[in-house]
């Protein structure tokens, strides 16, 4: 029997974890990407001459790509230059205050003793606890399991499981929870922060989404080329193990035979034979047919409405003064809630915008490097309307000067030039990601049924197999690495059984 010939289409790290565990299998591998370069949203943009991450800057859940690499016949070690930091990011209130956090727990509670008083920390190690026991409940029987289900997350729990998944408390909200840990609105709104890894609203997502503490306790590492150097080094092995990559060429049509995948169309015509797809885009923009209209049934609809956060970025070679950045630092803004009922009541740029900055050349030292001009990667949130407008260069200048303010207030000065700044809006974020409206993250984490609606790995066509943030187990780095690999394994499960 001739070797299934797999094309892989997008090179974001969900399409290349799939292609290094498929071309590591001796299959017939061929990734098309439509960038010059691969990583997809982990991508490098040039600021000043300087290559900064555009995209998703923290490095944890390091076990995902041990796995994955050793499955390969790699050691994820020897391959990509990883640095642990102690300081999982720096924080500041627009109100005042600012806090540390630390891989330890006890260095974290003395520094929210500090801040909030000896009462907080007793609650933040109680809510450790917590975090902990929520991700311990979900690390294999969800983020890991190909299918998820309540039903079936119960039972693969088993009796000795289910105290653990009643802990996760999937039915509160996360702010509720929060509220039931922490007084102190600082920490509230620090700690409610991570619902926005998933692109989601603390008061709207489910409190399982704490886990994410426990997961950035766990550890948090720096890489050595920045999050676009991880994509560069899945690539790397990819091709060591066979697979072939087609960069600066989109894919226009998957085509389609007695209602499988048979090719993949290019831009230009090309058309490349497949007899399995693995297709690692938003799956909205199956269901807008952009990838054909025989295809806009694949997945369930994906309406705009459930779309997670959007961003203004602001990528920079600049110098900084007053405010000492750590490599990951937060400024609050004074009006949290009203930032989210901008964004997902209003859909608009939101008035008193959290801004977060990435200083990509700082380890925990916090020193600036040699010469001054730093990388800086600056985030504010946004909503996901890119389909639908780009805001004025008014709009825009007046966002830039609302969310540059959070952090002169705090005690930051940027000296920023426009020519070596790019900003990316959601309109721009549409067009490197179509059919997203801007959304960095898939659909929002809202309610608790969300994360049993994601697509999983297997479309409703067969021999066409889905990777990437918007299916399960959901964005982020090492959940769209997982789903790369739930990918993989769907497909080894079906050539084994002859589908």
């Amino acid at each position: 029997m001739a070797t299934p010939r797999i094309v892989v289409v997008g090179a974001g790290i969900g399409g290349l974890s799939a292609a290094l565990r498929l071309a590591a299998a001796g299959l017939d591998v061929t990734v098309v990407e439509r960038a010059a370069t691969p990583g997809g949203k982990a991508r490098h943009v040039l600021a000043g001459g300087l290559p900064v991450d555009g995209g998703p800057t923290v490095f944890t859940m390091r076990w995902v790509f041990e796995e994955l690499l050793a499955e390969a016949g790699f050691d994820l070690a020897r391959e990509l230059a990883l640095q642990p930091l102690e300081v999982l990011a720096r924080h500041a209130w627009d109100g005042g205050g600012e806090l540390d956090l630390f891989t330890d727990t006890e260095r974290s509670a003395e520094a929210i003793a500090r801040l909030s008083g000896a009462a907080e920390a007793q609650r933040f190690r109680e809510f450790c606890l917590r975090s902990q026991k929520v991700y311990d409940s979900l690390e294999r029987t969800f983020m890991a399991a190909p299918r998820p289900s309540l039903p079936g997350l119960i039972t693969r729990a088993g009796l000795k499981g289910l105290p653990g998944l009643l802990a996760t408390s999937p039915f509160v909200s996360m702010w509720s929870a929060l509220g039931e840990h922490f007084k102190d609105p600082r920490l509230q709104q620090l700690f409610g922060r991570y619902a926005t890894y998933c692109g989601s609203s603390p008061w709207l997502s489910p409190s399982t989404l704490m886990l994410v503490a426990h997961a950035e306790k766990l550890g948090v590492w720096s890489v050595a080329d920045g999050m676009h150097g991880l994509a560069r080094t899945l690539a790397r092995l990819a091709e060591a193990k066979g697979a072939t990559f087609r960069y600066g060429r989109a894919m226009t049509r998957i085509d389609m035979d007695g209602g499988r995948p048979c090719g993949v169309f290019l831009a230009g015509g090309e058309r490349l034979p497949a007899d399995i797809v693995v297709y690692n885009g938003d799956v909205a923009a199956l269901t807008l047919g952009m990838a054909g209209d025989r295809l806009r049934n694949a997945v369930p609809p994906q309406p705009a409405h459930r779309r997670s956060l959007s961003a203004v970025t602001w990528c920079l070679a600049a110098r900084t003064q007053g405010y000492p950045l750590a490599r990951h630092t937060v400024f609050f803004s004074k009006a949290y809630r009203g930032e989210f009922d901008d964004i997902f009541t209003h859909r608009r740029l939101p008035a008193a915008p959290t801004v977060y900055v990435c200083a990509q050349d700082r380890d925990d030292s916090g020193a600036p490097p040699a010469g001054g001009v730093e990388r800086l990667l600056c985030l504010a949130n946004a909503p996901a309307v890119g389909d639908e407008q780009d805001f004025s260069a008014a709009e825009l200048a007046d966002y830039e000067a609302r969310a540059f303010g959070v952090m002169e207030r705090c005690g930051l000065q940027v000296e920023r030039k426009a020519e070596a700044s790019v900003v990316t809006t959601p309109a721009g974020f549409e067009r490197l990601f179509p059919a997203t409206g801007g959304a960095l993250y898939g659909p929002a984490s809202h309610g608790w049924r969300s994360s049993f609606t994601r697509p999983r790995s297997r479309s409703r066509v067969p021999g066409l197999y889905l990777a990437g943030g918007s299916v399960h187990p959901g964005p982020g780095v090492p959940m769209v690495a997982l789903s790369g690999r739930l990918a993989a394994a769907a497909v080894l499960e079906d050539l084994k059984a002859g589908q």
